[in-house]
């Protein structure tokens, strides 16, 4: 997960109830094989006095920043976006890396094409008993 990320930035208040999220992210942060996955991605915790939300802010090596609600979000649901987001960012380098064009853009046409091996969409008709 670490590994498509530069810096993540953990905000919350130890008193609030909402922390559960965070102190999981924490937990995943710091597992031995997303450090391997990239030694070099800082993971900083701000511990705060007030009654905001907590808050995960992640920063992709590309340089994008997302913060998530993490009251309101599960660390689950945050590792999954970060790896969607991490994949896409996977693709996208490879196709530059080859020299394509990104995004790639696919006609409509092409999209309404038959191919070979595929069947046409056909009416389901409903049989009566």
């Amino acid at each position: 997960m670490l590994k498509f990320l530069s810096k993540v930035k953990i905000e919350f208040n130890a008193l609030d109830s909402r922390t559960a999220a965070c102190m999981e992210f924490i937990a995943q942060c710091n597992a031995g094989k997303a450090r391997e996955s990239n030694p070099a991605c800082q993971v900083l915790l701000r511990r705060r006095t007030d009654d905001n939300p907590p808050q995960i802010t992640v920063t992709y090596v590309n340089g994008v920043e997302e913060v998530i609600d993490a009251a309101c979000t599960p660390a689950q649901d945050i590792r999954a976006r970060i790896l969607e987001r991490g994949r896409y960012l996977e693709t996208e380098q490879m196709f530059r890396e080859a020299g394509e064009p990104w995004p790639v853009m696919i006609p409509s046409e092409e999209l309404k094409q038959e191919f070979a091996g595929t069947k046409p969409k056909k009416a389901v008709e409903k049989t009566q008993s």
